[in-house]
């Protein structure tokens, strides 16, 4: 047994860390030069609004950052008829909605929002991701009443047992970037099991296995550092339902406790259970423009 705990340990060394940030990529390290040019300096683009540029923006753009809801769910609205131009049902999303057209949803005129909101939220267990819940159940909107003022939505979301990082806007072309699969946003969960996991499971994880909906490859598995075996890392940037979950269940075990401490470049430090902030510009920029 002794010898079996010493080869554990050799493995694990180096395994995840949920407190460590990974690392960027050396694109995003790299320093700016010092050296003098020898001709002036192309500057970075200046990050713009693109919403206050565009005077005759896409319908389906128009209504998601009205902040009614997401891009495709716009699209879908538009497709029902439920979204009128002037008092008429416009079905096309690609229609140029013009600065003397009136739009309106559920017989309220909607308009684009200037001013973007980015939450970050350290979700507690038993909280639904929802801004409301007709079963009277506690959501992420008990959280943040009384602190934002205009309409946000969560971007993807969280089982209702699992706890951790969950980001919240009224950017519906942001989270229509970061819900996409072409994205590959990156997630990183902190899995608890119902007992300590064989190497040889997490081998066959690290494989692949194909699940009842298809192949799933995760991008990383290891032993948490410093923790029992029973505790993993994992990252992957999949967003199918119940993933993590299904993944250990295939190869049986149960997760009895699910945290995601990594999203999208974004972690959960100096940010307890229950609590939210707001993005910086850095961070919203990053999220913005580069792959996450």
């Amino acid at each position: 047994m002794e010898g079996k705990n010493k080869k554990t340990d050799s493995n694990r060394k180096g395994g995840f860390d949920k407190f460590r940030k990974p690392e960027p990529s050396p694109s995003r390290e790299k320093a700016p030069s010092v050296r003098k040019p020898s001709k002036p300096k192309k500057q970075p683009a200046p990050v713009i609004d693109t919403e206050k540029e565009d005077l005759t923006p896409r319908l389906n753009k128009y209504v998601s950052n009205s902040g009614v809801c997401s891009r495709r769910a716009a699209d879908q609205l538009i497709a029902n008829g439920e979204i009128l131009i002037n008092g008429n049902a416009v079905l096309e999303p690609g229609y140029r909605v013009q600065p003397s057209d009136r739009v309106t949803y559920k017989g309220k005129t909607i308009k684009p929002i200037e001013q973007k909101i980015y939450i970050l939220l350290n979700k507690p267990r038993d909280v639904i991701t929802t801004l409301s819940d007709e079963k009277g159940r506690k959501s992420i909107h008990d959280l943040i009443r009384g602190k934002v003022s205009t309409h946000v939505f969560p971007v993807g979301r969280l089982d209702r047992d699992t706890t951790g990082l969950l980001l919240i806007t009224n950017d519906g072309e942001l989270t229509r970037r970061l819900s996409h699969p072409s994205f590959e946003v990156r997630k990183i969960y902190h899995a608890t099991l119902d007992r300590p996991l064989a190497e040889a499971d997490l081998e066959k994880i690290r494989a692949g296995l194909e699940l009842e909906d298809g192949l799933i490859r995760v991008d990383g598995i290891s032993y948490v550092k410093n923790a029992m075996p029973n505790e993993i890392g994992i990252t992957l940037h999949s967003g199918r339902n119940r993933i993590i979950r299904r993944i250990f269940e295939f190869v049986g075990y149960e997760v009895i406790k699910l945290d995601r401490v990594y999203y999208a470049g974004l972690t959960k430090k100096d940010l307890p259970r229950g609590r939210m902030r707001f993005l910086t510009k850095e961070e919203v920029i990053r999220l913005k423009h580069f792959k996450v």
